[in-house]
């Protein structure tokens, strides 16, 4: 299923119209009615505006699929230089299958425990 597949099929879930869709992201209608038409998707800088309106993670919007279960939906969101440590963690994270990466998160949260122990 494409980006704006997934759009028209939440739209329908939330009962929202593309006009109702249009005013709460502020996309032109006709460039909604594009990407309905032409199967095209958005471009970058709507990704956020579209998540808010679908009440989405930006994650199920690009792939489908959702986080990590479990986990509260934040609607804070990093921007990660992918050329730094952090941006390699985060990328080889995403290409693991969601039980391993359950055990990373529990890793990092047993390290961090240790860590705290071992200040006070």
């Amino acid at each position: 299923m494409t980006i704006s597949e997934r759009i028209f099929e939440r739209l329908n879930q939330l009962d929202m119209t593309q006009k109702d869709f249009s005013d709460k992201t502020g996309i032109m209608p006709s460039t909604i009615s594009e990407w309905k038409k032409n199967k095209t998707n958005p471009s970058s800088d709507k990704i956020m505006s579209i998540c808010k309106a679908l009440d989405v993670t930006p994650e199920w919007l690009l792939s489908g699929v959702e986080g990590v279960k479990g986990r509260e939906r934040s609607n804070n969101y990093y921007v990660i230089d992918k050329n730094t440590d952090i941006g390699v963690l985060v990328e080889r994270f995403y290409l693991l299958e969601p039980n391993m990466r359950e055990r990373i998160i529990g890793y990092a949260e047993a390290i961090l425990a240790m860590t705290k122990k071992d200040v006070t």
